[in-house]
């Protein structure tokens, strides 16, 4: 009884017990639950992933009729003239090519347009106002310009395979550089959409850099073919070491060591994985 009556005078010191349970004072923001960002993260990927497929008509098959329409370009005009590798046919070298091409491309379109339009229309501070942390607005931007180009990429392929089916002489190999190349892109999406203010900035980023290095990768071409001057500056060009990688998957032949290509890509990608990360971390041209 002598406690209970001490708690309630005024200047008493208050019991552990009231301590421990006593309520945050007001205002006070509760700590997320360690189950919160998976939430967020997988709430923002299902968001980015219904944006494009929503439209998928726009943003998947028009991408794999631009594939079939090179494919039955350059392929019927080059198909006996070219032999790039022994035994392999023009139409055949030209399919992985294509399929990578348009994985990278779209990869890029998807992190990009988004974060552009949800800067200019003014939604994007609905997606900056829940607790989610840097990392996961990175990762479901990224993985969600994944899951596109990766859509994509397969839409080419059971499209133009028909027209001069490819060996899969070293599968693993085109699974790890069909992610990692979607990996990249999807970052320099992100990269360019922070950086851009308007959609005119983002489609000169489009058309004056990922546009040049992707036609000037070894897409239609093998660059054993070039003269020197030319090989040394397409081996400046890491996306020429995406598509090469990937090619290697199917035909085991390819114009440089695919282990050297794996480590060219994947420091491409955690240097622009870090610039992205320090730009969010800043709030660069997003919360200012």
């Amino acid at each position: 009884m002598a406690d209970a009556a001490d708690s309630g005078r005024p200047g008493a010191e208050p019991s552990s017990a009231k301590a421990i349970g006593s309520r945050p004072s007001p205002g006070r923001r509760k700590a997320p639950s360690l189950a919160a960002p998976s939430v967020g993260f997988r709430t923002l990927l299902a968001k980015e992933v219904l944006r494009f497929w929503k439209v998928s008509f726009q943003t998947v098959a028009a991408p794999v009729l631009t594939g079939v329409l090179y494919l039955l370009v350059f392929g019927h005009v080059l198909q006996d003239r070219v032999e790039v590798f022994p035994g392999v046919g023009y139409t055949a070298f030209l399919i992985p090519g294509l399929v990578m091409m348009s994985l990278l491309q779209n990869a890029f379109a998807n992190s990009s347009s988004s974060l552009i339009q949800s800067k200019i229309t003014g939604n994007l501070v609905f997606v900056l106002l829940p607790p989610i942390s840097n990392r996961e607005f990175f990762a479901a931007y990224v993985a969600a310009a994944i899951v596109r180009g990766l859509v994509v990429g397969v839409g080419v392929f059971a499209v133009t395979v028909w027209f001069a089916p490819p060996p899969f002489e070293a599968p693993a190999w085109i699974a790890v550089f069909a992610l990692a190349g979607a990996a990249l892109l999807g970052v320099l999406g992100l990269i360019a959409g922070i950086v851009s203010d308007k959609f005119d900035q983002l489609a000169a980023f489009q058309n004056f850099v990922i546009m040049p290095a992707t036609f000037l990768s070894g897409v239609f071409y093998s660059v054993h073919g070039l003269p020197p001057f030319w090989q040394f500056v397409s081996h400046l060009n890491p996306f020429f070491y995406m598509i090469d990688g990937f090619r290697y998957g199917f035909f085991a032949v390819a114009d440089t060591n695919p282990w050297l290509s794996l480590a060219i890509v994947l420091a491409a990608l955690a240097a622009a994985s870090a610039v992205a990360l320090a730009m969010l971390a800043r709030g660069y041209k997003i919360r200012s």
